[in-house]
């Protein structure tokens, strides 16, 4: 037993040196190549970063060609409009002014009018009051006429009566005498 503990480790030992120097007679070349290929992989990976970085370029500045000519346009059409707007300014404060001037001396008679007719309604106003106030007086005026008239109609009833009462004394007194 003592044979197997020697053999068996030597036998494995072997196999493993087998494939060992299998392994590692290709492998400085396998790992050269592997490099090589890293780096054919990193410089095509860089031209690509390079093509794109040069197209993004070329593409940048198209689009600030663009943006310049849009901007150039906008400009232009702004400064377009702000002269048309300068000039319906313009024919607007012109037609007011013509306006003011054609319309002021009209303005103006209006203005007198409108004070005269102001006058007048002021003058109306206090006629209406003077004729409400007396046609306010006129009817506590009517009211006490005819409180009046009533009170007379009933001195009256009341002298007819006290006379005929005077008249039946007397004839009671002439019939009695």
């Amino acid at each position: 037993m003592n044979k197997a503990y020697i053999i068996w480790p030597f036998a494995g030992l072997l196999v493993f040196g087998a494939f060992y120097w299998n392994f590692s007679k290709d492998y400085a070349l396998r790992q050269q190549k592997a490099e090589q290929v890293i780096q054919e992989q990193k410089k095509e990976k860089t031209r690509k970063e390079l093509e794109l970085r040069k197209k993004a370029i070329e593409d940048a500045i198209a689009a600030q060609q663009v943006r310049m000519a849009a901007r150039a346009a906008k400009e232009k059409k702004e400064e377009e409009e702000k002269a048309a707007r300068a000039a319906l300014m313009d024919r607007r404060t012109k037609a007011y002014d013509d306006v003011n001037k054609r319309l002021h001396p009209q303005l103006e008679r209006l203005k007198s009018d409108a004070d005269e007719i102001k006058d007048q309604l002021a003058k109306l106003d206090l006629e209406k009051k003077t004729y409400s106030d007396e046609e306010a007086f006129l009817r506590t005026f009517v009211r006490q006429a005819e409180a009046n008239v009533k009170t007379y109609y009933n001195l009256l009833d009341q002298l007819a009566a006290a006379e005929k009462a005077r008249a039946d004394a007397e004839a009671a007194a002439k019939k009695k005498s």
